[in-house]
């Protein structure tokens, strides 16, 4: 496996905070400044599904439906048999018209028992029977090739995007056919202007766009005011990270994401209605800088049993690895 360089990642939350200022200063919502809201909520798809059985994806599954979202993200990494199996008891547990995306990140990271193209294409055929929203990241991002053949199979809807470097990794992606939906984190992949060119390009090739959101729910909620800029058939779906905060579903405690805003965001239906108060709309509670002190990252690592090795992960979803840590 190759380790990538990286360099310090940019806050993520930087360009947002200025921009709130701005929207503040001159009286308006964020969503006015950025280029003007079309609507004023935003699909969203409730994010969890950390490495369980089968039957735990399922239960969480209904969960994050009880929880009144549409739809809901998890990572398979059971193997193929297994994977396949998780998605048809997640339809069974939620029923036929309710979203499940699949974002297999991990069948590329797992060393010499990686998925292979041809695992990718079987699997992802056997998952079609169960209609999934879409299958994200089942093969190294960086292999577009790989990408177009899969989805000029019309087996089931491809995402990627997350993990592009560069504004012309998103253009190859949109002009080549590589993908139905183009992901892509607005804190810190490229910002607001960098979004609205990838949103037009996706509106020129009659694509689909969905927010990779991961943090906390300040973050959601700038995304959001970009999204709305653009109509619902561009901007499909913005991911919302269920964390298991106060005995709620999800994948892990982070009470930080709760605790930043003053007032939880308003979810109806499933969706985020966007605040039309000056800049973002909301009041940030600054006691989470005390008390949640910064810690110096990396802080996720991902364990590869053969060959045997620990690659540790960043906060800026552009870059695959940031180091190897001791076996």
């Amino acid at each position: 496996m190759v380790v990538q360089p990286t360099s310090p990642a940019r806050p993520p939350s930087a360009a947002s905070n200025a921009r709130d200022l701005s929207a503040k200063d001159a009286g308006c919502p964020l969503s006015e400044l950025i280029g003007g809201r079309k609507r004023d909520r935003i699909k969203l798809y409730g994010s969890a599904g950390m490495y369980m059985a089968p039957e735990g994806f399922a239960k969480e599954a209904a969960a994050i439906a009880a929880m009144g979202f549409t739809a809901y993200k998890m990572r398979p990494a059971l193997g193929p048999e297994r994977d396949v199996e998780t998605v048809k008891l997640m339809r069974q547990a939620t029923g036929p018209k309710f979203g499940l995306m699949i974002d297999a990140h991990s069948w590329w990271r797992m060393g010499d028992k990686s998925f292979s193209a041809e695992t990718v294409t079987q699997v992802a055929t056997e998952m079609a029977k169960y209609k999934p929203t879409w299958l994200e990241e089942p093969l190294p991002p960086d292999d577009h090739a790989a990408y177009r053949k899969l989805r000029a199979a019309k087996i089931v809807p491809v995402a990627t995007g997350e993990h592009e470097q560069e504004e012309s990794g998103f253009a190859d992606l949109m002009d080549t056919g590589a993908a139905d939906y183009i992901q892509m984190d607005v804190c810190c992949q490229g910002g607001f202007a960098m979004g609205q060119r990838i949103f037009a390009g996706v509106a020129k090739k009659n694509l689909r766009f969905a927010f990779h959101s991961w943090g906390t729910t300040l973050e959601v909620l700038a995304a959001a005011h970009l999204g709305i800029c653009w109509p619902a058939d561009v901007v499909e779906w913005l991911e919302y990270p269920c964390y298991s905060n106060q005995g709620r579903a999800g994948m892990y405690p982070f009470p930080l994401s709760d605790e930043i805003l003053r007032e939880p965001l308003q979810i109806e239906k499933g969706d985020l209605i966007v605040p039309k108060s000056p800049g973002l709309g909301v009041e940030i509670d600054e006691r989470v800088i005390e008390k949640y002190p910064f810690i110096p990252g990396p802080w996720s690592f991902f364990k590869i049993h053969s060959p045997p090795e620990t690659v540790a992960v960043t906060g800026d979803h552009s870059v695959k690895w940031v180091e190897t840590t001791p076996k």
